[in-house]
């Protein structure tokens, strides 16, 4: 039946080889095959987008507009599609306003729960708020100095755009005379017109008065009417003091503390009613920093440990440097850290008593006194007083994003920090982990009323939290900012918020969610892609991981290689016909194939680096061992603090140390073995160009050393060409009609761009006389054309160019053209492309590479490519740190740290070190349990 399967006929986006592809509807359908191979073209550009655009050419062209403009896939037909929607593995929103709450929607409903049935607190006495009746407001203002003159006013708008002209109207024809308009004074007759698209603040002048005796009866009837008007509020403002908020609603008698009537917007930070004054919502304000003052701190003053001071070497200023230390003491050449602290607290923010400084001319001393004024200070003065944006830029590099003073990182006004549900405030509970919240909010006990009003709210709140405990998030914070979410977490929260929509009849198009997911926690991804498949959808997803191939109701495995060899299908069906078929996904799945262990384990007696008191974020002050020239897995569950370990503490300290960098490493006492080491390298997986300029080849190095070989040819000699004319990113050589682009984008109103081959160069990148220079019969532009393979060939007399291409082929990337786009490389591809260039250096042997999931996107034949390359490193004498949930490299690598055992504040300690047959021992590890059983496994068959 057509209208149970989508219908793909002649696709030829990418790689794809003009296939046809059966997909069935309302099923969990898996896309799998080589890194490379045209999984994503077919899930990503082809049907996504198809259903994205279709949804997009419905609309009106007004409309269109507004939305991203989308490519038509070149493709035939696609029959049967739904509405299609993306849960992509892209990092999340940069934005430091976004957070794990506010991304699923869980923040909006808290927001709403404390506004209707949150109860206000004193944020003084820690009383619960009651409201004050007219009596008790005229009983303090009659306690004011007898003669204060005082404004009576009734608020009507806070922060709303508009002219407000019905208002003012209004309030004319019932007799008032003047308005507050965002602290300013007007006559109501004079009143000129409001910005419409800017916020207003609005106050009606009720009465103007002067406090003495016999004004009570006045006084009542003032405040009963700016009640009225006021709707329950009246602001009286004496003259030359701050204005006091009255209530007849909530307020605080003992401590004459009034709070505004609270509404969701009220607990909102990014809202004026709600965000911090100081901070605006951001939790956090710029400072001066003194571990980015004082970046080394092993370095002693003499050799620039002060980094604002590093570059200073007059004699003056060591004459300064020299009184400085000498009036507390203190010696120039010692180590920063061993400086007395009281001494280096001076240093950062001054001294209060006067230091006698001295400067030598012509053999006279001349001494000077005058108290010193500190690092901050005088940075703070200079940043205040400059008008130069070069000067302030130069100075911010000492500032760092502080934990505001005011909240306290809370984000929110005084009186919104003080309003409860069950004892806790709103910024309490989104301190919590989601498995704790959701335990607060199972377990809540509220009065009747409340709960009546609470019961939609809480249902909503409870579901969304589950569905983050369903996708493995139990252990992030609500709190936690979007931009800090690795990029599986980022997909699977917006998978959990999918969930929430409760959408029927649509394609969702995931990509690996299972990545950053330890094994523990697959069943749990996996039965929520059901619950997805089971009220209506179609999921199809782009997976390697083996248990969600066999989970999946149909497979389809792209092949047979990758890049050009790829975009093909070859296979379709079901997890049982897939154990029987001899494509190279079936023969892993069957165990025809598979990723051998390792004959022997490295235990080189090459030294350690060892970190002291590990103790950011969640980690809880762990000494770890590194032992170096061995291959080294960093495990357990999510959020067990591996990255913290590995990335913030390790990779930083060591980047600090070798290259004194200013980034800020995680907090830790101290590293030992940094002798041992003189490169850290992290390799990951982002692009290795963000713009199709950059490809493979340039950004290897090896186009460097072709544009050299073509520079000297003797048609080059003698035109007199240089290796600047074959680069297609300077004027000279390259075609200027479409300034080596080699296409030229044609903008088409209400349609998408099209990009045309330049009609000049006809997409050759070059001008004319720059494709007349021939080496051995082929010309730059036919060069970038061939594969990394047929380069290999061609090149094959000429080292310096033979070399680079080999490790290009030894990491299994031969398949690639020399010119690829950078941007149409997959994430796998893009990190063995940085790693072949590491290959391709002269290494020392005592370099650490650090990678983070380098699995990621890879098929099981592609990791034993990445194996060998990592082992290559590894034989050579260095050091490769991996942070890994993928069993086949755990159980290759030849020393493991484990840590755990839960995520988030249950994590952060050591489970289990050691080989990998060590660490299957260990009963508490869950990656030793998974391992114990793949071990068990291997040596059985």
């Amino acid at each position: 039946m057509k209208e149970d399967k989508i219908i793909v006929r002649g696709a030829r986006v990418h790689n794809l080889k003009n296939i046809n592809v059966d997909i069935p509807k309302n099923k969990l359908v898996v896309i799998t095959g080589l890194s490379g191979s045209g999984k994503s073209t077919l899930a990503f550009d082809t049907l996504y987008a198809e259903g994205q655009r279709r949804y997009v050419e419905s609309l009106s062209a007004y409309a269109r507009q507004f939305l991203e403009r989308m490519d038509k896939p070149d493709v035939d037909s696609i029959e049967g599609l739904s509405p299609a929607i993306a849960i992509e593995q892209k990092t999340g929103s940069h934005n430091p306003r976004s957070t794990v709450g506010t991304v699923t929607e869980i923040y909006d409903y808290l927001r709403l729960l404390y506004a209707r049935v949150g109860q206000p607190h004193c944020h003084k006495c820690g009383r619960p708020i009651t409201s004050q009746s007219i009596d008790q407001i005229m009983d303090q203002i009659m306690g004011l100095p007898e003669g204060a003159k005082a404004m009576i006013l009734a608020p009507l708008v806070t922060g709303q755009k508009g002219t407000h002209e019905k208002l003012f109207t209004q309030l004319t024809k019932q007799g008032f005379a003047r308005v507050l308009v965002d602290g300013e004074i007007f006559e109501l007759e004079a009143i000129q017109p409001l910005e419409k698209n800017k916020k207003h603040t609005i106050s009606v002048v009720v009465d103007r008065l002067v406090i003495k005796e016999g004004v009570e009866n006045r006084l009542a009837d003032s405040l009963e009417l700016a009640l009225g008007q006021g709707e329950g509020f009246a602001t009286v403002h004496p003259v030359g003091q701050e204005p006091i908020l009255f209530s007849e609603h909530s307020a605080c008698i003992r401590c004459n503390i009034s709070y505004p009537e609270f509404t969701p917007a009220s607990f909102s930070f990014n809202s004026p009613q709600g965000a911090c004054p100081k901070c605006d919502g951001l939790g956090s304000t710029m400072e001066f920093d003194s571990d980015l003052l004082v970046p080394n701190p092993s370095l002693s003053l003499r050799e620039g440990a002060v980094e604002v001071w590093a570059n200073r070497n007059s004699v003056h200023f060591f004459e300064f440097l020299d009184a400085l230390t000498a009036n507390y003491g203190m010696d120039i050449y010692t180590p920063y850290k061993d400086l007395d602290p009281d001494f280096r607290e001076v240093i950062v923010n001054g001294s209060q008593k006067p230091i006698n400084f001295y400067f030598e001319r012509k053999g006279q001393r001349f001494v000077y006194t005058k108290p010193y004024e500190g690092l901050i200070p005088n940075l703070s003065r200079r940043y205040r007083e400059t008008t130069s944006p070069r000067i302030r830029e130069e100075i911010e590099r000492f500032m760092a994003f502080k934990p505001c003073t005011e909240c306290n990182g809370t984000r929110l006004k005084l009186e919104s920090r003080n309003v409860k549900v069950g004892d806790q405030a709103i910024f309490e509970v989104t301190a919590f982990s989601v498995k704790k919240a959701l335990a607060f909010f199972l377990g809540l006990q509220l009065g009747e009323r409340q709960a009546a009003i609470s019961r939609r709210i809480l249902k909503e709140i409870n579901e969304r939290l589950g569905f983050l405990v369903n996708v493995g998030l139990d252990y992030l914070t609500l709190n936690r900012t979007a931009a800090t979410l690795s990029g599986g977490e980022a997909q699977r929260i917006r998978l959990a918020t999918q969930i929430g929509s409760k959408l029927t009849g649509v394609l969702y198009v995931l990509d690996e969610p299972s990545i950053g997911l330890h094994q523990r926690d697959n069943m749990r991804l996996l039965d929520t892609l059901c619950h997805m498949r089971d009220i209506g959808n179609t999921v199809l997803v782009v997976e390697h991981d083996a248990d969600t191939i066999l989970a999946a109701d149909h497979i389809i495995d792209m092949g047979p290689g990758a890049g050009m060899r790829g975009g093909e299908v070859v296979f379709s069906g079901n997890a049982e016909e897939l154990l029987k078929d001899d494509c190279l996904t079936g023969q892993y799945l069957s165990g025809k194939k598979r990723i051998e262990l390792p004959n022997a384990r490295r235990t080189p007696n090459n030294g350690k680096l060892v970190i002291n008191g590990a103790c950011s974020n969640n980690l809880k002050n762990i000494d770890v061992e590194f032992p170096l020239s061995r291959l080294i897995c960093v495990t357990g569950v999510s959020g067990s603090g591996k990255s913290t370990l590995v990335v913030e503490t390790l990779y930083k300290g060591l980047a600090q140390h070798l290259y004194r960098t200013r980034i800020q490493a995680g907090e830790h006492r101290d590293i030992q073995g940094l002798h041992l080491v003189d490169k850290i390298i992290h390799i990951d997986q982002a692009p290795i160009g963000r713009t199709p300029r950059s490809n493979p080849s340039t950004y290897t190095g090896v186009f460097t050393h072709i544009r050299e070989l073509f520079s000297k040819t003797r048609d080059s000699r003698v035109r007199g060409y240089k290796p600047g004319r074959f680069s297609f990113n300077v004027k000279g050589g390259r075609c200027e009609a479409c300034a080596g682009d080699g296409i030229i984008k044609i903008e088409m109103h209400f349609l998408p761009d099209v990009y045309v081959a330049c009609d000049v160069c006809g997409g050759k990148r070059y001008n004319r006389e720059t494709l007349e220079i021939l080496y051995k019969g082929k010309n730059i532009t036919q060069v970038l054309e061939m594969t990394v393979n047929q380069a290999r060939e061609f090149f094959d007399k000429i080292g310096s160019i033979r070399t680079k291409l080999q490790t290009l082929i030894d990491v299994g990337l031969g398949y690639i053209k020399m010119g690829q786009a950078a941007t149409t490389l997959s994430g796998g591809e893009a990190q063995r492309i940085k790693l072949a260039r590491e290959l391709s250096k002269r290494g020392t042997g005592r370099t650490v590479y650090i990678l983070d999931e380098p699995t990621t996107g890879l098929h099981f034949a592609d990791i034993q490519k990445l194996l060998d390359v990592l082992n290559r490193l590894v034989d050579s004498g260095n050091t490769v740190v991996v942070i890994e949930h993928n069993l086949d490299v755990i159980k290759s690598a030849d020393h493991l740290i484990d840590l755990g055992p839960e995520g988030g504040d249950n994590g952060g300690y050591i489970v289990g070190v050691g080989s990998p047959e060590e660490l299957a021992a260990i009963p508490e590890s869950f990656t030793g349990q998974f391992l114990d059983k793949i071990l068990r496994d291997e040596k059985n068959s």
